[in-house]
């Protein structure tokens, strides 16, 4: 089961230890082949959506900044409840914040 595991964005500045600790969590789940990708995300963005035949583009799908998702991680792992364990495991890393997990379907 894949599971895409998103961040929003924190007040909290990051600082060395935090990159230390963020490091050896990757490097973990790496080595046990469970992530896949990660990333950063800008915090704007743009939505496009569509009516009928009229498309319009539009700045940012956040009111605030803070709404904004500001990473992920792709995982695969066995259970929903090992994709939630995996993201109190990050929680428990980055401090205060909001995550959001969801499966991933297809190939």
């Amino acid at each position: 089961m894949r599971y895409l595991m998103m961040s929003k964005a924190s007040d909290t500045a990051p600082d060395e230890k935090l990159y230390a600790e963020m490091a050896r969590f990757v490097e973990e789940l790496s080595a046990a082949g469970v992530l896949l990708a990660t990333g950063g995300l800008e915090p704007g963005g743009v939505v496009v959506a569509s009516r009928g035949d009229e498309i319009t583009v539009t700045d940012g799908p956040f009111a605030e900044a803070k709404e904004a998702v500001a990473g992920f991680a792709l995982v695969e792992v066995r259970s929903k409840e090992e994709a939630i364990e995996l993201t109190r495991r990050f929680r428990r890393i980055v401090g205060d914040g909001e995550s959001v997990i969801q499966q991933v379907f297809g190939p």
